[in-house]
């Protein structure tokens, strides 16, 4: 279902971030070409060469790239995607998306892409709790982005209960559905 898709994957900082190379090695495997957006709070927790690696794609993570002016155009890269995941999304940039705040090449990304956007979450419990943070949720799902639930169990903060980015295996089933038709909403 996702052979020749292209997906826009945003990172975000958060200790989940590691969860993004299986995320893009299961992408890539199930033939979607997919070109990673990385945030700067993002790359303290995962290296652009590692995404670049698995995703066979330079990672992108400001709008201009190099001292010679080479821009990465994000209203070329909302053009291109046939699906935006923001995996693992932090409350920060799922605030920025549910404001309309663009202050970094995802959120302007986000702002510019007509295609079908999929946010997976991941915070502290009391983060995920809060109620600006479900908020903005409730938000982002009005503009018809999908939310895709965050898993229960233990946090890195050691406390238990919802707040874990969900599985890459569940997203990619997410987006299989919905490139299938199947109109299984998240």
């Amino acid at each position: 279902m996702l052979r020749h898709k292209k997906i826009l994957l945003g990172v975000c900082g958060s200790i989940a971030a590691y969860k993004a190379a299986i995320l893009v090695r299961q992408l890539v495997k199930a033939e979607a070409e997919v070109q990673v957006i990385l945030t700067a709070s993002a790359s303290d927790f995962i290296t652009p060469l590692t995404l670049a690696t698995l995703s066979k794609r330079p990672v992108l993570s400001s709008f201009v790239q190099d001292e010679r002016g080479v821009w990465a155009n994000h209203v070329e890269l909302g053009l291109w995607a046939d699906a935006m995941v923001v995996a693992p999304a932090s409350a920060n940039s799922i605030a920025k998306f549910a404001n309309g705040f663009c202050d970094n090449l995802l959120s302007a990304t986000y702002l510019s892409a007509r295609c079908p956007v999929f946010v997976a979450p991941a915070m502290d419990l009391d983060m995920y709790q809060h109620p600006s943070v479900q908020a903005n949720f409730a938000k982002l799902r009005s503009y018809g982005n999908q939310i895709i639930e965050a898993g229960y169990g233990e946090l890195a903060s050691g406390l238990i209960g919802q707040g874990r980015l969900a599985e890459p295996e569940e997203i990619v089933q997410v987006l299989e559905n919905y490139f299938a038709g199947s109109g299984k909403n998240v």
